[in-house]
């Protein structure tokens, strides 16, 4: 009940702001092409298109997109208001630090494998008048558009850049318990992120893929339909794991159900914790809320460390495909 509650308050939310854009007075942009609510989105569509075609191969579901959605989180996390309690600096959330300062950042045990997509993106943020902080989120809300079936995901400009880099142990591991995995979310979210907003956070997991968990093998989904954002996910972790797909035995790896799949220990235990169990199952073929969830929890989460004031919302600038029916 609370979720149909939610998602009536989304669509509607929805509706409206789709009414207000149309009443409200639109800027032309430079470029002679686009039109925006606001002046300051107009720069986004030439960074849409040098994404799409440079990056992105043209607007698909890849591994750059994906990593590209990975990325933001691991920027975002990097906040803690409990080490800012004991004089310690805590990081600035969604501030652009990991590409600001890779060579530290990168290195990060949890940030293993994330160089690449970092340096594939360092000639976009020359080329274009952004700043760290919002490309990296613009970047994820991008690639995870070519998904089919994704949500339009948040895009805001006006972030502040890190000026120095976040502290270690701030990103979770495969390998934490789900105590660990929601107290740091709680603490990176200042209370909001509880045990069901980390399920719907989870959502990304159904497009993406590990690369460092099994040493020998790259690529691997965590679902058997990494180009879609549906809810197999949540279907193929609640069965039961037979195999490993490359030698096994690896840190924060447990038995996945399908060859060629591999699955997380940390996804593993949150879907069957008692605290989430329920709430895992009831994303199982529910495309909308695999959609509305997660794109609240972006919202929120792309925004961590700053002044949603500060910002203007240039959502518009992101287009979406369609989830065609299998």
């Amino acid at each position: 009940m609370a979720f149909k509650s939610l998602l009536t308050i989304v669509s509607l939310a929805a509706a409206l702001t789709g009414i207000n854009a149309a009443l409200t007075r639109r800027v032309a942009c430079p470029d002679g092409k686009n039109t925006a609510t606001n002046a300051a989105c107009c720069q986004l569509f030439a960074v849409r298109e040098d994404l799409q075609q440079n990056l992105f191969h043209g607007g698909l579901c890849t591994a750059e997109a994906h990593e590209s959605l990975r990325l933001t989180f691991h920027d975002a996390i990097a906040i803690s208001p409990a080490l800012e309690a004991q004089g310690k600096f805590g990081g600035g959330g969604a501030d652009g630090s990991i590409a600001i300062f890779p060579e530290i950042e990168t290195a990060f045990h949890a940030n293993i494998g994330l160089d690449e997509i970092v340096a594939l993106q360092k000639p976009f943020i020359a080329r274009h008048n952004l700043s760290h902080a919002d490309f990296i989120q613009f970047a994820g809300a991008i690639g995870a558009s070519n998904c089919a079936g994704a949500p339009q995901l948040a895009a805001f400009v006006g972030r502040k850049d890190a000026t120095q880099p976040a502290p270690d142990n701030l990103v979770p591991e495969p390998f934490h318990t789900p105590d660990q995995i929601f107290d740091r979310l709680a603490d990176a979210s200042q209370g909001e992120f509880d045990p069901i907003l980390t399920v719907w956070l989870l959502t990304a997991h159904t497009v993406a893929a590990a690369n460092d968990v099994d040493p020998t093998k790259s690529g691997l989904p965590f679902d058997s339909t990494p180009e879609l954002w549906d809810t197999q996910f949540f279907v193929e972790t609640q069965l039961r794991g037979t195999l490993f797909p490359g030698k096994g035995g690896n840190q924060g790896e447990v038995e996945s159900p399908l060859a060629g799949e591999i699955r997380l220990q940390s996804d593993h235990t949150i879907a069957r914790d008692s605290r989430t169990a329920c709430e895992w199952q009831s994303f199982v073929d529910n495309q909308p809320k695999a959609q509305a969830m997660f794109q609240f929890v972006f919202h929120d989460l792309s925004i961590f460390g700053q002044n949603i004031d500060d910002l203007v919302d240039c959502t518009e600038v992101v287009s979406l495909r369609r989830l065609s029916h299998r």
